[in-house]
């Protein structure tokens, strides 16, 4: 088995998700120690945005490291596990509003698609959606 981040690699329907976590300079969290849960949304959930808005995000780092820290969260927990929870913290510090059965699970308005990829440091579920922490998105929103 291998980490988060070289599972989600090897997986072509992430690519635009494993770029942003190399420019965001994430990808050494997702590889190391500890529990996590990761949140990867597939290369389609990127095309709802504009191509500026996509620049605007990955041109400022810390912006960019904020919205991925966003698709985290601290420990391994399964789709049962986030079930039982109405919201949860993120490691960027915001929360995403859990709602729906186990088997059409909604993340704020992403749905998990592919739950429970079990790797070494924790546990990914891939999603339709780009969740964005809420100060990003009212940034983004002046961009448009």
């Amino acid at each position: 088995m291998k980490s988060i981040f070289e599972t989600a690699r090897e997986d072509d329907r992430l690519s635009t998700s494993i770029g942003m976590i190399q420019a965001g300079g994430l990808a050494e969290l997702l590889k190391g120690e500890g529990e996590y849960t990761a949140l990867f949304p597939t290369n389609e959930a990127y095309s709802g945005f504009a191509g500026e808005v996509l620049d605007a995000i990955t041109d400022d780092r810390e912006r960019l490291a904020g919205m991925i820290l966003y698709h985290v969260l601290r420990g391994k927990l399964t789709v049962q596990e986030l079930a039982q929870m109405e919201a949860i913290r993120t490691l960027q510090g915001d929360h995403l509003d859990i709602t729906g059965p186990v088997a059409a699970m909604r993340l704020n308005d992403a749905t998990i698609i592919q739950p429970d990829i079990e790797c070494t440091n924790g546990i990914y579920h891939i999603i339709d959606r780009v969740l964005m922490p809420r100060a990003v998105e009212a940034r983004v929103k002046k961009l448009v």
